[in-house]
């Protein structure tokens, strides 16, 4: 109820007034903090030299993003530049064994990149994983892709296979992880949608052109086999209306977005503030609730940078890739909270959805949401920060549908449903706002620290109770009203353009 419900412009109007002198208010906290802890001793191997002639420096405490445009840039730019210009050549001359090229250039990639060690490993736990297809037994599966995985993530068994790739340089444990577990994700894919086919197997040069595709090798995401299979074994390549021109925007939005964050990063220390608690709680409340925010939001921004170059380059060779994740700005319900959509999607076909069906029952729910949780924690790493966070979020995922549950209840759905649709959606976005900030602070468990994440839960439940805590869920219930308006006008959107379709 209350989805399309229409609230008055002048109310949308006052939500988005109070969301954005919040959003300035609580930036100017984290700008003044910044430039007074620009010289701080503690903040050293944190914030860089940047730019001199503003008198700014760089945050530079994420490994991943100055990895990318600073060791890494070159191979990136490499490797990729190559497979495009590659593909568009065997695009153009063999379109039917364009997935084969396309595996030879990518395991010639691993091999000059990674060395012929670190590839036998690789097409070990292939050739493992398609033998265990083989006997189309789903668990066995499951089972031997869920060993094979943790002989990469629990020690001693990780650590002994990266000791048989010889040399060394900075990004080696980074590549050998990343192909690795992405070649895991990968094989147990096949090796499922090989069980549900009914006409024999897949062959293993199907498995191989599926797992050394480069542009998914390293980092992803996961595209399940079936939509591989399907789309790189289409021999006539057309492209839709104006999609060029769609990738050419998503290119420039994609280097936009880099130089946004470079700009960003020589004026708020989002990523180093956080290390020093002793400064971290000196901030106000506002600062420190904007502060954990926008964490999020730079974890999604970076996500949206990787996936979206890397489907940029994926939609170029004809393929339609998992989509880059839904900004958590949109976000108040903890089941579409994701930061990687590939293996979201993995996840939800053979894990969550598989075992939760229509996930309405909350015995099948809580059963789903621990196992995909389980696997999870698997893939990050286990570890006391990964097991607090899956545990958490499982919590979240399944008090969503408990409270769904409750609320449908005989007296309180007819005490719904003689509410106006513009009352119940009130209602609605109040609850949304709680779940919000749970989100939030769910989340900052896995991109800060405990600490962190214990410290702004205090400060902004216990210590800033009431004015703190009733401020800042009003603000959020402003910005949950924002998300559903958006929400109604995509569905009436949607609808609109089904009736179209039905008329044609």
């Amino acid at each position: 109820m209350g989805v399309k419900s229409m609230l008055p412009s002048y109310e949308l109007g006052f939500y988005a007034l109070v969301v954005t002198c919040a959003v300035l208010y609580s930036g100017s906290g984290i700008f003044e903090a910044s430039r007074d802890s620009m010289n701080r001793k503690a903040f050293r191997d944190g914030i860089k030299p940047g730019w001199h002639y503003f008198g700014r420096k760089m945050d530079v405490a994420d490994f991943e993003w100055v990895m990318w445009f600073t060791s890494f840039r070159n191979i990136i730019i490499f490797a990729l530049s190559g497979h495009v210009l590659f593909a568009k050549i065997c695009s153009m001359t063999v379109p039917q064994h364009r997935a084969v090229m396309y595996m030879i250039y990518g395991a010639l990639a691993v091999l000059g990149s990674m060395g012929l060690v670190y590839l036998m490993i690789i097409l070990s736990h292939c050739l493992l994983l398609y033998s265990v297809a083989l006997a189309k037994q789903k668990w066995l599966c499951y089972v031997a892709g869920l060993c094979c995985l943790a002989s990469f993530k629990v020690e001693p068994f990780g650590s002994w296979q990266s000791g048989f790739v010889t040399g060394a340089f900075d990004l080696q444990d980074v590549l050998f992880y990343g192909g690795c577990t992405f070649t895991i994700m990968r094989c147990m894919s096949f090796a499922l949608e090989s069980s549900d086919r009914e006409e024999g197997i897949y062959s293993i040069f199907d498995l191989l052109k599926y797992n050394f595709y480069l542009p998914f090798f390293f980092f992803g995401p996961v595209m399940t086999f079936d939509q591989f299979h399907a789309q790189v074994s289409t021999r006539e390549l057309r492209r839709k209306d104006d999609e060029m021109k769609s990738i050419r925007v998503n290119a420039l939005l994609h280097v936009g977005a880099i130089v946004a964050v470079d700009i960003f990063f020589h004026f708020f220390y989002i990523l180093t503030l956080p290390s020093d608690l002793k400064f971290v709680n000196r901030l106000s409340d506002w600062s420190l609730a904007g502060l954990a925010y926008s964490n999020l939001v730079y974890d999604w921004v970076k996500a949206a940078v990787m996936f979206g170059v890397i489907n940029t380059i994926a939609r170029l060779d004809h393929l339609d890739p998992p989509q880059p994740p839904k900004c958590i700005t949109m976000l108040y319900i903890f089941a579409e909270t994701h930061f990687d959509r590939g293996i979201n999607d993995w996840l939800c076909k053979y894990v969550y959805d598989h075992i939760g069906e229509n996930h309405d029952h909350i015995l099948k729910e809580l059963v789903a949401s621990t196992a995909t949780f389980a696997i999870t924690t698997l893939w990050l790493g286990p570890c006391e920060v990964v097991y607090i966070w899956s545990l958490v979020n499982c919590f979240g995922l399944n008090f969503e549908l408990w409270v769904q549950k409750f609320f449908q209840l005989g007296p309180l759905a007819k005490l719904e449903a003689k509410l106006s649709g513009a009352m119940s959606r009130r209602i609605r976005a109040a609850f949304g706002a709680v779940n919000f900030w749970a989100i939030v602070l769910y989340n900052i468990l896995a991109l800060n620290s405990l600490e962190f994440a214990l410290l702004v839960t205090k400060r902004l439940l216990v210590l800033g109770f009431p004015v703190s805590t009733l401020s800042i869920w009003f603000i959020t219930y402003c910005g949950v009203q924002l998300i559903k308006e958006r929400e109604r006008i995509l569905a009436i959107e949607e609808e609109h353009k089904g009736d179209k379709a039905k008329v044609e």
